[in-house]
């Protein structure tokens, strides 16, 4: 199995929901760099509803050998140029990631990538969760940004809405 490196977002995210053991159901284990690890605890200590993912047995907290191998981009969150960095250290590795800049980086260095929504269809089609509409609809409701249009597409992959024929 690859190794899954995951940024800050999708954990805030699919714990808010519910969800966050998703993660360790679908990939048994995931990987988090401490800036990550970091960037929870000071959401954790503003009052933010967040996990402690030290206290998770599947979360492996692993820092990166060299940061200098990523491209230098001022508007890449340290959370997420950990993630990549880990990701160019792993080869094979699989990020998420819901980030539009860092996802465009992980695509430009061939990082393999999903966000997100793919955990939520992954569990989907994998009988974890018995539909996507109402955690779509959860992820909204905390200001999670999905476009009508991906919104449609992913609805229609977890075969929830049935195309127009």
């Amino acid at each position: 199995m690859s190794d899954i490196i995951v940024d800050t977002s999708p954990i805030q995210y699919l714990h808010q929901i519910g969800q966050l053991s998703l993660l360790a159901r679908l990939s048994g284990s995931i990987i988090a760099p401490p800036q990550v690890v970091k960037e929870l605890e000071s959401g954790r200590d503003l009052g933010i509803d967040l996990p402690n993912i030290r206290t998770l047995n599947w979360v492996n907290v692993r820092s990166p050998q060299s940061i200098a191998a990523l491209p230098l981009l001022k508007d890449l969150g340290p959370g997420e140029t950990q993630v990549l960095a880990l990701a160019l250290e792993l080869p094979g590795a699989v990020v998420i990631i819901d980030d539009n800049l860092a996802r465009q980086v992980a695509e430009s260095l061939n990082i393999k990538l999903m966000g997100t929504l793919r955990v939520l269809l992954d569990a989907k089609l994998a009988g974890m969760v018995p539909a996507v509409a109402p955690l779509l609809d959860q992820l909204q409701s905390l200001r999670f940004r999905v476009d009508q249009k991906t919104r449609l597409a992913v609805l229609k992959m977890a075969g929830e809405i049935v195309p127009n024929g």
